[in-house]
């Protein structure tokens, strides 16, 4: 039986000519631009209103280019609100969740996959459920906890497990994490034991080395995750000095100007940003792994 060639909206006879050609590029050339327009304009208004005077963010119509760009703003706003402070301790957040989060997801998303316990299936099925809740339904109930936990009766707040510990089980980074050692091999693991390694040292030595990929992806979530939030962090951490960035600048917007104050969120997004560049790569190889030749 003779393939059928896949049907598209310009045919591969049209593509042949030199109108068609044309038409083709620019239409996609024109798409790319307005779609790469959409996403970074923010961040490109973002960056020039940091740059512009307070008078000059308040003109109507607004500027497209800063007049009188004052780079300084920068400088200003890292002394004057502290952000190095607040970075670190964000930065503190971030690195616990992720490792707490690995530690967690990993040894569950390995135990569904190929240890395969009684009623996995229905341990996974609970766990992705709770993806369909809102996470605003769960603020009350995760407060109560971290305020008095259970059994031990210790207050959390203001200390760092009050953010590490919530953020350590994640059901979207299990079902990632299980999609992709669904995919190695099982001949590879029973290699392994017949050499007589046990299920932590095949975990340890076998499944992680090849699993970077994935782990990436599951690492950039869970930092990205604890840098952007804003309510748990305002809830759980209410001194001063323990705030997130993110926090440390909405408690101080009242009292900075416009333009120091914007100049601060370009500092504050700078390394999430920075994150996504260097890792983009990783996160595309991550998703899109869907299995491995043997």
């Amino acid at each position: 039986m003779q393939a059928t060639a896949p049907r598209t909206l310009v045919s591969a006879r049209a593509l042949t000519t030199p109108r068609g050609r044309v038409i083709y590029w620019s239409v996609l050339v024109a798409v790319i631009v307005l779609f790469t327009a959409v996403f970074v304009f923010p961040l490109y208004w973002m960056a020039t209103g940091a740059l512009k005077s307070s008078g000059e963010l308040a003109r109507t119509p607004p500027t497209i280019f800063p007049r009188h760009p004052h780079p300084g703003v920068y400088r200003e706003a890292w002394q004057r609100l502290s952000l190095g402070r607040y970075l670190l301790n964000t930065l503190v957040y971030a690195a616990g969740a992720w490792l707490l989060q690995l530690a967690v997801c990993v040894p569950a998303a390995y135990a569904l996959s190929k240890l395969r316990p009684v009623l996995g299936r229905a341990i996974l099925g609970m766990m992705l459920a709770t993806l369909m809740i809102p996470p605003t339904v769960l603020l009350i109930p995760l407060y109560l906890t971290v305020r008095d936990v259970p059994l031990l009766h210790v207050n959390l707040l203001n200390t760092p497990f009050a953010i590490w510990f919530p953020a350590a089980a994640n059901a979207f980074s299990v079902f990632l994490l299980k999609r992709f050692f669904d995919s190695i091999p099982r001949e590879l693991l029973e290699a392994a034991a017949i050499d007589g390694a046990s299920s932590w040292r095949i975990l340890r030595s076998v499944v992680l080395p090849i699993s970077r990929p994935i782990l990436a992806v599951v690492s950039i979530f869970a930092v990205v995750s604890v840098w952007k939030d804003f309510v748990w962090p305002l809830l759980v951490l209410p001194d001063s000095d323990r705030m997130t960035v993110s926090v440390a600048i909405s408690s101080l917007s009242n009292q900075t100007p416009e333009n120091i104050l914007i100049a601060a969120l370009v500092i504050a997004s700078v390394p999430a940003i920075a994150v996504f560049l260097l890792f983009q790569r990783h996160i595309m190889a991550g998703l899109t792994a869907g299995g491995l030749k043997g």
